[in-house]
Protein backbone atom coordinates (compact mmCIF):
# COMPACT_ATOMS: atom_id res chain seq x y z
CA UNK A 1 0.00 0.00 0.00
CA UNK A 2 1.15 3.67 -0.75
CA UNK A 3 2.76 5.58 2.14
CA UNK A 4 2.64 9.16 0.59
CA UNK A 5 0.38 11.44 -0.61
CA UNK A 6 2.19 11.43 -3.87
CA UNK A 7 2.16 7.77 -4.20
CA UNK A 8 -1.68 7.79 -3.49
CA UNK A 9 -2.66 9.97 -6.32
CA UNK A 10 -0.49 8.21 -8.76
CA UNK A 11 -2.59 5.10 -7.91
CA UNK A 12 -5.69 7.12 -8.26
CA UNK A 13 -4.17 8.52 -11.35
CA UNK A 14 -3.25 4.73 -12.70
CA UNK A 15 -6.56 3.58 -12.22
CA UNK A 16 -8.39 6.20 -14.38
CA UNK A 17 -5.73 5.53 -16.56
CA UNK A 18 -6.49 1.94 -16.76
CA UNK A 19 -9.90 2.18 -17.30
CA UNK A 20 -10.11 4.52 -19.92
CA UNK A 21 -7.23 2.82 -21.85
CA UNK A 22 -9.58 -0.74 -21.43
CA UNK A 23 -12.44 1.02 -22.70
CA UNK A 24 -10.45 2.09 -26.05
CA UNK A 25 -8.76 -1.26 -26.50
CA UNK A 26 -11.96 -2.76 -26.33
CA UNK A 27 -13.87 -0.63 -28.54
CA UNK A 28 -10.79 -1.27 -31.25
CA UNK A 29 -10.63 -5.03 -30.38
CA UNK A 30 -14.80 -4.96 -31.33
CA UNK A 31 -14.57 -2.50 -34.53
CA UNK A 32 -11.57 -5.13 -35.56
CA UNK A 33 -13.83 -8.04 -35.60
CA UNK A 34 -17.06 -6.85 -36.51
CA UNK A 35 -14.44 -6.07 -39.75
CA UNK A 36 -13.44 -9.42 -39.94
CA UNK A 37 -16.60 -11.43 -39.52
CA UNK A 38 -17.86 -8.76 -42.71
CA UNK A 39 -14.71 -9.74 -44.78
CA UNK A 40 -15.48 -13.65 -43.76
CA UNK A 41 -19.52 -13.20 -44.70
CA UNK A 42 -18.70 -10.99 -48.05
CA UNK A 43 -21.00 -8.15 -46.75
CA UNK A 44 -21.73 -5.37 -48.65
CA UNK A 45 -20.60 -2.65 -45.82
CA UNK A 46 -17.42 -4.17 -45.91
CA UNK A 47 -15.27 -1.36 -46.42
CA UNK A 48 -17.12 0.86 -43.96
CA UNK A 49 -16.47 -1.36 -41.40
CA UNK A 50 -13.00 -1.63 -42.34
CA UNK A 51 -12.98 1.86 -42.46
CA UNK A 52 -14.56 2.21 -39.13
CA UNK A 53 -11.78 -0.21 -38.03
CA UNK A 54 -8.77 1.78 -39.12
CA UNK A 55 -10.23 4.82 -37.41
CA UNK A 56 -10.72 3.26 -34.18
CA UNK A 57 -6.98 2.45 -34.42
CA UNK A 58 -5.80 5.22 -35.24
CA UNK A 59 -7.63 7.23 -32.62
CA UNK A 60 -6.19 4.78 -30.06
CA UNK A 61 -2.81 5.72 -31.25
CA UNK A 62 -3.75 9.04 -30.78
CA UNK A 63 -4.74 8.44 -27.47
CA UNK A 64 -1.43 6.34 -26.97
CA UNK A 65 -3.23 3.06 -26.16
CA UNK A 66 -1.74 1.12 -28.75
CA UNK A 67 1.69 1.65 -30.27
CA UNK A 68 1.79 2.77 -33.96
CA UNK A 69 3.49 -0.19 -35.48
CA UNK A 70 0.87 -2.56 -34.23
CA UNK A 71 -2.16 -0.32 -35.39
CA UNK A 72 0.11 -0.44 -38.86
CA UNK A 73 0.05 -4.07 -38.62
CA UNK A 74 -3.47 -4.53 -38.26
CA UNK A 75 -4.76 -2.24 -40.92
CA UNK A 76 -2.36 -3.70 -42.96
CA UNK A 77 -3.88 -6.91 -42.03
CA UNK A 78 -7.18 -5.86 -42.68
CA UNK A 79 -6.67 -3.68 -45.95
CA UNK A 80 -4.85 -6.95 -47.44
CA UNK A 81 -7.46 -9.18 -46.57
CA UNK A 82 -10.20 -6.38 -48.58
CA UNK A 83 -7.79 -5.96 -51.40
CA UNK A 84 -8.06 -9.91 -52.17
CA UNK A 85 -11.88 -9.85 -51.69
CA UNK A 86 -11.88 -7.49 -55.33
Amino acid sequence: MANTKSALKRMRQNEKRRVRNRAVRSRVRTAIKVARVALGDKSQDVRALVSAAIRSLDKAVTKGVVHKNAAARKKSALSRRVASLS
